[in-house]
């Protein structure tokens, strides 16, 4: 439920969340929690919130975690809720976001009182580009155009809707990752890590972030990770961690190993530490122009002075997840013979600080956008009465195809995140959390009917508009 004045200010949000956590309750308290933690404080103008969640056992298989971890039901509720409110005051949707979302410098009262961690505690948001987002999707998919227009082509009629998300970057207090880098005497770098690449391309990132800190090419850095006979511990490939917490360690420990570079070389320029630059492969000093290069470096450092590789390890553990911002407009065709609905065109802009590896970031975007599409049309578990799953195979149970996911045009508008490795911030999760209501609300400026459970399956497509009339 929402309340607002009359000029669209959020004046009060109540959330209520029933959670079916199957036989046992794994993830329970956290999932059920997410879904305020990560939805509430985008539109932190309401001063008044009030959340209640119960999670309950029943006789179905036991949930588990998945992308977006109670976030993507969260804002299904809070951005359907938010065109409802829109349309009620007369406002257009994306001007009643812009009046109440967070912004940079601003703080939420849910902070304080969810989360994950083990530390409820106050946070500040450093950076927010989703102002930005905004204004970069509405044009692109054409919003004061198509809004409203409910244009017709025979049985289709097609509509646009939009809405808005934040995750976080990690787990204060829980999450934390340690690295290791050694210099070679030929001026390249191991990089040893216990973070683990499961397709996203962390191997990519954490080797570029080392990179630039140690001034060489990406291809000088050879990385080892999670291998528990050697590597440094990391507590895992989850909660939107690895570029932000695993980022940060490889950062700390580049940087020591940095100042210990320019130390040795210092000795050999017989120059203070302070007048070097480490770049291009060299140590150049500032006032003489004289240099040395990373090869004469490493190789002094083990075989003439210290006898010694140049290493360091750090670790890393967050005291703040700071969030990445996303707004997701999409158009949509339904057929009102049959209820079928395509979706059409679909644009995500997003904040996730400076993107380290843009084309990695588009990538885990569309893809969490493609599951959110999954979960609007036709993911669905279907049981018995006695908790028997009917479609436990890829066969019945229906995800996204080639032929079903449309056209998706991504669009990452930079921030700089202070806290995070060279302005970064995360953005695995983000895009899950955002197809499901704005379908919903395409759906709605197409046909004029809410609906409110997933998948919008043309029987409850047609069901809403049999009820409409």
């Amino acid at each position: 439920k929402l309340g607002s004045k009359k000029d669209g200010t959020l004046y009060a949000i109540e959330m209520e969340v029933l959670s079916n956590t199957g036989a046992y309750g794994t993830h329970a308290p956290t999932v059920l929690g997410n879904s305020g933690a990560m939805t509430l404080p985008l539109y932190n103008k309401a001063q008044h919130l009030w959340f209640h969640g119960q999670a309950v056992y029943t006789n179905l298989p036991v949930a588990g975690a998945y992308r977006g971890y109670g976030a993507t039901q969260g804002y299904f509720a809070l951005e359907v809720a938010m065109d409802m409110l829109a349309e009620r005051l007369g406002m257009d949707p994306i001007e009643l976001r812009r009046k109440n979302h967070i912004r940079a410098g601003e703080s939420s009262l849910i902070f304080a009182k969810l989360g994950e961690g083990r530390k409820k505690k106050p946070q500040i948001v450093h950076s927010c580009a989703l102002e930005e987002c905004l204004q970069v999707g509405a044009a692109r998919i054409g919003w004061e155009e198509k809004r409203g227009k409910r244009r017709r082509e025979g049985n289709w009629a097609y509509g646009v809707g939009m809405a808005c998300a934040m995750q976080g970057s990690g787990i204060t207090g829980i999450d934390m990752a340690t690295a290791t880098i050694m210099m070679n005497e030929n001026g390249s770098f191991r990089l040893l890590v216990g973070a683990t690449d499961i397709g996203t391309g962390s191997d990519t990132i954490l080797a570029q972030i080392a990179a630039e800190v140690l001034g060489v090419p990406v291809e000088r850095i050879s990385i080892y990770s999670s291998d528990t006979d050697f590597t440094p511990f990391d507590t895992g490939a989850y909660a939107s961690s690895t570029t932000y917490v695993s980022g940060m360690a490889v950062l700390r420990a580049a940087q020591e190993v940095r100042r210990k570079i320019l130390e040795v070389a210092a000795g050999m320029l017989a120059e203070p530490p302070q007048d070097l630059k480490l770049a291009e492969e060299r140590v150049t000093s500032t006032k003489t122009g004289k240099s040395v290069t990373l090869s004469e470096v490493g190789h002094r450092a083990l075989y003439v002075a210290d006898q010694q590789h140049i290493i360091a390890s750090a670790s890393f553990v967050p005291e703040e997840s700071p969030p990445p911002f996303a707004a997701f407009f999409c158009e949509v065709a339904v057929d009102t013979d049959t209820g079928l609905v395509r979706v059409e065109r679909f644009v995500a802009a997003a904040d996730c600080g400076v993107a380290i590896h843009p084309k990695l970031a588009a990538g885990q975007l569309e893809g969490a956008i493609v599951q959110g599409i999954g979960h609007a049309l036709m993911e669905e578990l279907l049981f018995t009465e006695k908790g028997r799953c009917l479609n436990a195979n890829l066969f019945d149970y229906k995800i996204p195809s080639a032929l079903d996911v449309p056209e998706i045009e991504v669009v990452l508008v930079d921030s700089e995140e202070p806290t995070g490795p060279l302005g970064a911030k995360s953005i695995a999760e983000v895009g899950i959390n955002g197809p499901l209501p704005a379908i919903a609300n395409a759906i709605y400026d197409a046909v004029g009917v809410r609906l409110f459970r997933a998948p919008f399956t043309p029987a409850r497509v047609l069901s809403a508009l049999a009820e409409r009339g």
